[in-house]
């Protein structure tokens, strides 16, 4: 395994090499290539001061260079150890100590560091939330469908996760921010950004400055929770989708009224029976785990909503309730296609070894079919998850593109788009870089976790 791991990370060397040579050359190759002209084209300059810009660029990027020497130099630039030039780019020695520079962006006129350094935690947050909420919820999914084959929850989770998994990202997004951050719907949510400009001057947590609020939210979400937790575990079927129908056509009914004018009555009458089946098919799940979670989360909103209606005021949103409340729509947006198409994975892998001789054996010799599912059968299904998982670290940098574009968040993925956009040589290197970087460090960790999963994995 140390010999594996060894050869893998020296592997890693001319592969990031032979990557950002062929970045380097499409973007030499592009029509009008990298060069000072480019540079200051567009910009309206004096020709003196246009001249004076380009002698800037080529001095400072070596534009003037062959290409070549160009990416040799900024290879040089971003290896630790290596060659040393003086002020006029000159050879000046060798050194085992210079340590890695990024550059300059073209683009901002800053370190490539440094902006990497402010969008990369933005970029983190966003996937550090949505790529747990992803695999949880199409592990809870995926394994329940295999052991209902050919049921009502495998026909229901199959037939809305491929509808799920069926709408663009961009749509989506769109769509969430039309009806749930726009003045025509119902504006609950910000449009935009990641934080209001007031919140930076908030305390870090909310507060209330009267106590018999706090203690009104406090009672109405235990109340809340408590009765539909309750009601899921003890309540019959039939009285579980009566009450659950009940409570959607009510907040159905709620949503109407919260629309900005008078709704009309089909309106009304969409919302209440759209609400009302959703939460009957929540009710009528046999599947008590998830039926129960999703009862105590309709529980929580609705004591959030009804003490948020009789305070009586004086609440401080604080800085994390105010990023939070910004990030729900991100997250969501980002999160529904990953756990659909993990799901209908997760189903099949499971299925596969369910009906293995193995499987058949354990059963065979007595051990609890709980046991056979997670102890035997789930191990041997995680192979295809862990092959997915290796996607998820250059993920962390490009994934979000979409969303971060949509949404006017200043991470990575529109970092991306940005220096490509203006032919921003540095930093689409760099970021490069990184995604390579991050692609095989996490192939690498794909690998050790197939020899954990499963034993019969060596790399010997």
């Amino acid at each position: 395994m140390h010999t594996y791991i060894i050869r893998r990370l020296l592997l890693m060397f001319p592969t990031l090499i032979g990557i950002t040579l062929v970045v380097f050359s499409v973007m030499a190759a592009a029509p009008g290539g990298i060069s000072a002209q480019s540079l200051v084209e567009g910009q309206n300059l004096e020709p003196q001061v246009k001249k004076a810009m380009e002698e800037y660029y080529n001095r400072l990027y070596g534009l003037n260079d062959p290409a070549p020497v160009q990416y040799l130099r900024w290879l040089n630039n971003v290896s630790p150890i290596g060659f040393t030039f003086d002020e006029e780019n000159d050879v000046e020695g060798f050194s085992f100590t210079k340590g890695s520079d990024l550059g300059t962006s073209f683009r901002y006129g800053r370190p490539v560091l440094d902006l990497i350094e402010e969008r990369l935690p933005i970029t983190l947050l966003l996937n550090l939330l949505s790529i747990p909420l992803i695999y949880i919820v199409a592990i809870v999914i995926g394994v329940h469908a295999a052991t209902q084959r050919g049921k009502a929850f495998d026909v229901g989770s199959g037939i809305s996760m491929l509808a799920l998994w069926s709408v663009p990202t961009m749509l989506a997004g769109v769509l969430m921010i039309g009806f749930f951050a726009s003045d025509q719907y119902w504006h609950w949510f910000p449009t935009a950004g990641l934080s209001q400009r007031e919140a930076l001057d908030m305390q870090f947590l909310p507060h209330w400055n009267s106590a018999v609020d706090l203690l009104l939210l406090f009672v109405l979400v235990v109340i809340a929770v408590a009765g539909l937790v309750t009601l899921s575990l003890r309540g019959g079927q039939r009285l579980r989708m009566g009450l659950m129908a009940l409570l959607g056509g009510g907040l159905g009914f709620a949503m109407a009224a919260a629309l900005p004018g008078e709704a009309a009555l089909w309106t009304q009458v969409v919302l209440m029976a759209l609400l009302a089946a959703i939460c009957g098919l929540i009710a009528y799940s046999d599947y008590h785990a998830l039926r129960t979670g999703m009862m105590g989360l309709v529980g929580l909103g609705l004591g959030i909503g009804m003490a948020f209606v009789l305070m009586s005021g004086g609440f401080v949103v604080g800085f994390l309730f105010d990023r939070l409340w910004h990030l729900i729509l991100p997250v969501a947006c980002l999160s529904y296609g990953g756990f659909a198409f993990l799901a209908k994975l997760t189903r099949s892998s499971v299925l596969e070894n369910l009906m293995s001789d193995y499987a058949r054996t354990a059963r065979a010799k007595g051990v609890p079919e709980q046991q056979v599912l997670w102890r035997h059968v789930f191990r041997n299904s995680l192979l295809p998850l862990i092959t997915v998982s290796a996607g998820l670290l250059p993920s962390l940098l490009g994934g979000s593109i979409i969303v971060e574009v949509l949404f006017s968040i200043d991470g990575m993925g529109k970092l991306a788009v940005e220096a490509v956009q203006s032919r921003d040589r540095e930093l689409v290197l760099s970021i490069t870089l990184i995604g390579a970087l991050l692609s095989l460090a996490g192939y690498l960790l794909a690998d050790l976790c197939y020899a954990i999963a499963d034993p019969r994995v060596s790399y010997e």
